[in-house]
């Protein structure tokens, strides 16, 4: 069945698993036949990182291989201790490994906590096998868990709840002596589907509800607690949005923002904006991304992307929020819909990739002010041409470095403006060919 726990512990906490038959989901880690499932069965499991969102299942399966390994298994948690209660753990485990040849299993719940030198300190005792780890985070492991440490754990990524299995969760919660049978709780199908959506992946969220329903709604002449719907809506108040805005998940939505802008989807743009700013983003932050995305993404092919999304700065930072919410939606739509090209962005890193490569020749003389007489004396200033001065305004007169004479940076498409542009430049290029026949 399901561990004992106290009536007045937490709901989530009384309806744990203790056996995998019982653990819900994660089946492409977990199903039947697969590497983990076969080493927690046979009680071979080495070092592991258990990755996931909250409420998918991280702790509940470290205590499943708790109750089956013959290991000792100390719990651990990154939050309420320190470096000085890992080393004494790390001791402690050597000297058992040495006296009675058994192994430890120790279970370090929000891993991601500990910084790189912190986590040094499981290296040599993971080597040498004193300690078979298990970390547990919502963090992405590439970013928060010292690479060492890393390459001596495998990797199992927790997916969210599908609404499915949070629903034979609710079932299974509402029936159970452990859990709320004896309030005698009753949701119509509709709602246990709806309090599964609401859980957006999370098994506590529906357990958290539950409590509350049970604690508010009264019971029927029956002696049932029936469920509205009405009920259900203040028990979940409103669900915030899975969101960290100095984690992996603030980089995950900007990055579909920016790819939905630059895949003219305004409605995908519109989301993941929306997404981002009801979960309590800086909106100036996402101001500055529009501001990039107009210069590096839409470029010249539309120059007023740049100034619609520096408008939306502006608005943002004169209003605030939620009345500038509105002008970054503008600016989105803005962008979203515009013709795009990335040309001004490939000429600039062309450039700059030369410039860093060490192709760095001397400004052209004709090109440097003779502000004095010794500058004019050694030929600064010779050979300029004035360009009004010019017939039709442009002169046979080269502004690159010999050496770099023939390159070409900027190449317009013939999207948007940019089109307009690359008639202007082929233009231009007959009006020089033009002057050179004339000289």
């Amino acid at each position: 069945m399901f561990e004992a726990g106290s009536a007045r512990a937490p709901l989530a906490e009384r309806m744990r698993p203790a056996r995998l038959e019982d653990f819900v989901g994660q089946e492409g880690i977990l199903g039947p036949g697969t590497a983990l499932r076969r080493s927690i069965e046979a009680d071979t499991l080495g070092s592991l990182i258990l990755w996931g969102p909250p409420g998918s299942g991280k702790t509940s399966l470290a205590r499943i291989i708790a109750a089956r390994t013959k290991a000792r298994y100390v719990p651990f948690s990154a939050v309420l201790s320190g470096i000085k209660e890992v080393q004494q753990v790390m001791r402690s485990a050597e000297e058992n490994r040495k006296a009675y040849g058994q192994r430890t299993v120790l279970f370090v719940d929000e891993i991601h906590r500990f910084n790189r030198a912190q986590q040094d300190a499981f290296l040599p005792y993971v080597e040498r096998g004193d300690i078979i780890l298990i970390g547990a985070t919502t963090e992405n492991p590439s970013f928060e868990v010292n690479s060492a440490l890393l390459s001596r754990a495998r990797v199992y990524v927790l997916e969210p709840l599908a609404a499915g299995d949070i629903e034979r969760l609710i079932r299974r919660a509402l029936a159970s002596p452990d859990g709320l049978a004896e309030e005698r709780l009753v949701l119509p199908d509709d709602l246990v589907s709806r309090l599964a959506a609401a859980s957006q992946g999370d098994a506590r969220t529906p357990y958290n509800a539950l409590e509350v329903l049970a604690a508010t709604v009264p019971p029927s002449p029956d002696g049932m607690r029936h469920v509205t719907r009405e009920a259900l809506a203040d028990a979940l108040q409103t669900p915030v949005p899975r969101y960290d805005a100095a984690g992996e998940e603030h980089f995950n939505i900007i990055s579909a923002l920016h790819k939905s802008l630059r895949n003219s989807d305004p409605d995908a743009a519109i989301y993941w904006l929306a997404r981002m700013l009801e979960s309590g983003e800086d909106p100036l932050y996402i101001a500055r991304r529009m501001v990039r995305f107009a210069s590096e993404d839409v470029g010249l092919a539309d120059p007023r992307a740049l100034t619609i999304a520096l408008a939306a700065k502006d608005a943002v930072h004169f209003l605030g929020r939620p009345e500038g919410d509105l002008a970054l939606a503008e600016a989105a739509v803005y962008l979203a819909t515009a013709p795009r090209s990335n040309a001004l962005y490939t000429a600039y890193g062309e450039a700059t990739a030369e410039i860093r490569a060490g192709t760095n020749p001397p400004v052209p003389l004709h090109l440097r002010n003779a502000v004095t007489g010794l500058m004019r004396g050694v030929g600064y200033g010779r050979g300029y041409r004035y360009a009004h001065d010019e017939d039709e305004g442009v002169a046979d007169m080269s502004c690159l470095p010999a050496e770099l004479a023939t390159r070409r940076y900027y190449r317009p498409t013939e999207r948007g403006f940019e089109k307009t542009l690359r008639e202007r430049l082929d233009g231009i290029a007959r009006m020089r060919e033009r002057a050179r026949r004339k000289e």
